[in-house]
C-alpha cells in the first residue's frame, strides 16, 4: 500500500491511498486528478524528519548565486544558459561548474559582498521550514554546489546547523576563475545524506529537498525526496513535489500545523 499527502490549495493535506506499490502509477494518478497540487507519497504515514538536507540555490533561496555574481562581470547570459543546461541534466555538472568558475577570473571579491546584499534573498517558507523542523529535534544540513562565500551567510540566515559547498579560490582581491578545496557535486550531496544518516543512527527519517538534476541521487536516497518547483528530471525522481507552494507546504505534508510553525 501508498499513501499520499496532497495540497490543493486547503490548509490541511488530502490523505490518498492505493493498494497498490508503484508509485509512478500513484503520480500519474495524482497528477490526473490534481494537476497543480503539493504532495508526498510514502509507503507509511510520515513520520516528522530527523534529517534534513537541501540544496540551496533556486531552492532555499530564489536565485542561483554564480548567475547573480556573473552579473557583476557582464557575463550573466552566457553562465546563466549554462547553469539552466546542468540543471536540466544536459552537461556534466563538474565541467560546467569549471566552465563557468573561470568565467569569473579577475572579477573582484567585493562583488560577492555586494551580490550577497543586493541580489540574494531566501524563498519564502524557508526559514519556516529549517526552524520549525530544528524545534522537532531535526538535524539541518544545506548541501550545495554552489560556493561557501554564499552558502554560509544563507545557512546562518535560515538556521541549518551545517554546509557543504564549493569554495571559489580568490587571490590578491580577485578571483581566480578556479576552485580551492573538495568538489562538492551530485555525490558529495549523496555522500552527506548517508554518512548524517549514519551517525544519527537506526531508524533515522530522512527528508530531502532540490530542484535540479545534481540534487537526484540525494533525492532518490533520502526516505522522503520532495522536488522543490524543479526541472523534469529531478521532479521525475523524487518521492514528493511542491509546484503550487512555498517551502512551508513541505510541513503541511508532514502534518505540522502552521501555528507550531517557527518563523524567528
Amino acid at each position: 500500500m501508498l499513501i499520499a499527502k496532497v495540497l490543493t490549495g486547503a490548509a490541511a493535506p488530502l490523505s490518498l491511498r492505493t493498494a497498490g506499490r508503484d508509485v509512478a502509477a500513484f503520480r500519474a494518478e495524482i497528477n490526473r486528478d490534481h494537476p497543480l497540487c503539493d504532495a508526498l507519497i510514502a509507503a507509511e504515514e510520515p513520520g516528522i524528519p530527523h534529517l534534513f538536507v537541501s540544496d540551496m540555490d533556486s531552492t532555499m533561496i530564489g536565485q542561483e548565486c554564480i548567475d547573480e555574481l556573473a552579473d557583476f562581470a557582464g557575463l550573466k547570459p552566457q553562465i546563466a544558459a549554462i547553469t539552466e543546461a546542468a540543471m536540466r541534466g544536459e552537461l556534466d555538472f563538474r565541467e560546467a561548474l569549471a566552465e563557468r568558475v573561470a568565467l569569473l577570473a579577475g572579477l573582484a571579491e567585493t562583488a560577492i559582498a555586494e551580490c550577497l546584499a543586493t541580489r540574494i534573498h531566501p524563498m519564502p517558507g524557508a526559514r519556516a521550514l529549517v526552524q520549525t523542523l530544528k524545534a522537532y529535534g531535526c538535524r539541518t544540513v544545506l548541501v550545495t554546489g554552489g560556493f561557501h562565500q554564499f552558502a554560509d551567510p544563507v545557512a546562518e540566515m535560515l538556521g541549518f546547523e551545517h554546509v557543504v559547498a564549493n569554495r571559489l579560490e580568490v587571490k590578491a582581491g580577485k578571483l581566480t576563475g578556479k576552485l580551492t578545496g573538495p568538489i562538492c557535486d551530485s555525490n558529495t550531496k549523496l555522500e552527506t545524506l548517508i554518512a548524517e544518516t549514519v551517525a544519527l543512527g537506526e531508524g533515522v527519517i530522512s527528508l530531502a529537498t532540490g530542484d535540479g538534476a545534481n540534487d537526484i541521487p540525494m533525492i532518490r536516497a533520502a526516505t522522503h525526496g520532495i522536488a522543490y518547483h524543479a526541472k523534469p528530471k529531478a521532479r521525475a525522481a523524487a518521492s514528493g513535489w511542491i509546484d503550487r507552494g512555498d517551502l512551508a507546504s513541505v510541513l503541511r505534508l508532514f502534518g505540522i500545523a502552521e501555528e507550531k510553525w517557527i518563523e524567528g
